[in-house]
């Protein structure tokens, strides 16, 4: 395959000196304000005063903060699934659809033409970064493995569209890309996770591999997937790919899953690089080091506000720009884009870490909150304090669920349960019993109320089930969620969420609550 990383090197050049001299602040005026002005002939558009919008502050004032629901009931459900000049300008003629990883409902996203657009700028600033931090790379001269969800696309109406959003990237690549990308279209439409799996394995080896992306939890399956099928090999990554260079991973926080993908990629030169992208848009890459955080992409359809974390439920929640939002604090983000999506709260947590350029890091979700008890345990808290303990103890993380149990439901006492299965199984007990009383004085260091709650006997110690190897996987395909973008939930704030994962791991380890 010919080599076309050096066409890639003078787009990158380009690209990078615009980066180099960007003033972030202004490029998100201009974005909100090419925002506003193209959706101003929409019904939201008229409804919302866009024409007589000349800044941020006219903006906030006018436009309230929306979740999902408020946008679906308020302007998408009527007419869904055609949506014609409703919240952007002309027929919308994608919908990806968003698993809620809470309750698991289907959410219906619009993408436009544009969006699609800024998706593919988003996909070249990956390989922007990655040529800024391996000159030397070759990228480009082999091919592209998007592990992802079936591309499949279900028709809804005449030139509307609903499916994952890997298979809107996969309908809308360019011809010219197709040639570099893995898997091809037989393989890609597979929506059986399992015999896709099966299938991706043995072809990928007939390829030259040099960039994979995906979800980390689904990576590792797969790669262990990929394993078993030679096991003469072992499991670093360089003895079945050698000329693999880049893993793009994102969707889910990354450290519980550091010491695995490093272990993979062991003797070889892999780059790891975390990307920032959702249903509603592409938001950040990372373009250092992991420590610097993600850098957001401020000239690229989405304008970014923020809101301190715990206020967006709020009737009128302070919205902050990039130039106000404060380095180092918790904020709800809230996105305007090119698909129609207005004030839009995403339901996740990000932390500034650097203003120029800016960068973020992803903090947890806003649902993804264990504070059942006021304890206020957020999703990155109990990320870090797992990492640690499973880390330190030398054992690999498969996935971890946490939630309440309350005294009211028939618990001894208030605490939290968490199911955690290890790449190793299921520990003997007095292993078990260690890992758990190390995650409670791992979470009372993160987090001051969870300790007082903890001293003050007003929580007991978390009950901890480790479960046996597979039980994520069987439990995500009895609900039929296997694979793809679906993603287990860090926090489960449903009481029969939780029971059906508590009865799917009854043959691990148990630990009981205690004092």
């Amino acid at each position: 395959m010919l080599d076309a990383t050096p066409l890639l090197r003078l787009y990158a050049a380009r690209r990078r000196r615009v980066l180099d001299g960007q003033d972030a602040v202004a490029a998100q005026a201009r974005t909100l304000s090419n925002l506003v002005a193209r959706a101003a002939g929409t019904r939201f558009g008229r409804a919302h005063g866009f024409s007589g919008i000349r800044s941020a502050e006219d903006f906030r004032a006018g436009v309230p903060v929306r979740g999902y629901e408020d946008l679906w009931s308020g302007w998408w459900q009527e007419g869904f699934p055609v949506h014609e000049d409703v919240t952007w300008p002309g027929r919308m003629p994608f919908f990806a659809l968003s698993s809620g990883t809470t309750t698991g409902r289907t959410k219906y996203i619009p993408v436009s033409a544009e969006m699609v657009a800024s998706n593919r700028r988003a996909a070249l600033d990956i390989l922007v970064h990655h040529l800024a931090c391996r000159p030397g790379s070759r990228v480009l001269a082999g091919k592209s493995f998007m592990l992802g969800g079936s591309t499949a696309l279900e028709p809804l109406a005449p030139g509307v569209r609903a499916g994952d959003l890997s298979g809107i990237a996969a309908a809308t690549v360019p011809a010219f890309a197709r040639l570099r990308t893995f898997p091809p279209q037989h393989l890609a439409l597979e929506a059986d996770w399992e015999r896709k799996m099966a299938a991706l394995a043995p072809a990928s080896l007939a390829q030259d591999i040099r960039a994979i992306s995906g979800t980390p939890t689904w990576l590792l399956a797969f790669f262990e997937t990929l394993a078993a099928s030679h096991p003469a090999r072992g499991e670093r990554l360089a003895d079945f790919w050698p000329n693999l260079e880049l893993i793009i991973h994102g969707g889910v926080a990354f450290a519980p899953y550091a010491a695995r993908f490093a272990r993979l990629i062991e003797g070889s030169g892999v780059r790891l690089q975390e990307v920032y992208p959702a249903s509603e848009g592409f938001f950040a890459i990372q373009d250092g080091p992991p420590e610097a955080g993600m850098r957001l992409l401020v000239d690229n359809g989405i304008f970014y506000e923020f809101v301190r974390s715990g206020a967006p439920g709020t009737a009128t929640p302070e919205r902050l720009g990039l130039a106000e939002a404060e380095i180092g604090v918790d904020y709800a983000l809230v996105v305007s884009t090119n698909a129609g999506l207005w004030a839009y709260e995403v339901g996740d947590l990000v932390r500034l870490v650097s203003r120029d350029p800016p960068r973020i890091v992803f903090a947890g979700r806003t649902a993804f909150t264990l504070s059942a008890f006021g304890e206020h345990l957020t999703g990155a808290e109990i990320d870090r304090a797992v990492a640690e303990v499973v880390g330190g103890a030398g054992l690999g993380l498969v996935e971890v669920s946490a939630g309440a149990r309350h005294r009211a439901a028939g618990a001894a006492f208030d605490h939290h349960l968490f199911v955690i299965e290890l790449v190793e199984g299921a520990p003997p007990p007095e292993r078990a019993r260690a890992l758990r009383d190390a995650l409670d004085a791992a979470l009372a260091r993160a987090n001051a109320d969870y300790a007082s709650h903890r001293e003050a006997g007003q929580l007991a110690a978390p009950e901890l089930i480790c479960a046996p190897r597979g039980t994520f996987e069987s439990w995500m395909r009895a609900r039929g969620k296997l694979g793809g973008q679906n993603k287990p939930p860090r926090v489960i704030g449903e009481d029969a969420l939780l029971a059906s994962l508590e009865r799917a791991a009854e043959a691990g380890t148990r630990v009981r609550a205690g004092r």
